[in-house]
């Protein structure tokens, strides 16, 4: 399915919302890892802060490859897949977008943004490749 599916409708209102997805990594031993991450949709990629040391990060310097899921809500089921890159860099507009998306998130946790993001220093990068959108109609 052409790209441009994230981009208009409701899969790109739930990319836009959702607090969820889950980012779909491969192990050394081939293996898929699966692991709920906070994330922001740029209209071009998918941002997720990690912290370094979580197999995910080592995963995705081994093998780019990965998968994203929103969880299914029953009216639509998005699935992406892409290239994923660990970027050195935390950009402004990318913490932005997310300290607005997860201020909330970040209160719950008893924390603040500059904690959160000293804890989670690592940006993920995804290129989506692939998207399959399922829309009950």
């Amino acid at each position: 399915m052409s790209l441009a599916a994230l981009t208009t409708g409701a899969a790109a209102t739930r990319l836009e919302t959702d607090e969820v997805i889950w980012l779909t990594t491969v192990r050394p031993d081939g293996q898929p890892q699966s692991s709920p991450v906070w994330f922001v949709w740029d209209g071009t990629n998918v941002v997720v802060f990690s912290r370094p040391g979580p197999g995910k990060v080592a995963n995705i310097a081994a093998t780019p490859l990965v998968a994203l899921h929103l969880d299914d809500r029953g009216d639509v089921v998005v699935s992406v897949e892409g290239r994923a890159e660990v970027a050195a860099d935390l950009r402004a507009e990318r913490v932005a977008a997310y300290a607005r998306k997860y201020r909330d998130g970040i209160a719950r946790l008893g924390t603040d943004l500059d904690a959160y993001l000293g804890e989670f220093s690592v940006a993920i990068v995804i290129r989506p490749t692939r998207a399959r959108v399922f829309e009950e109609v």
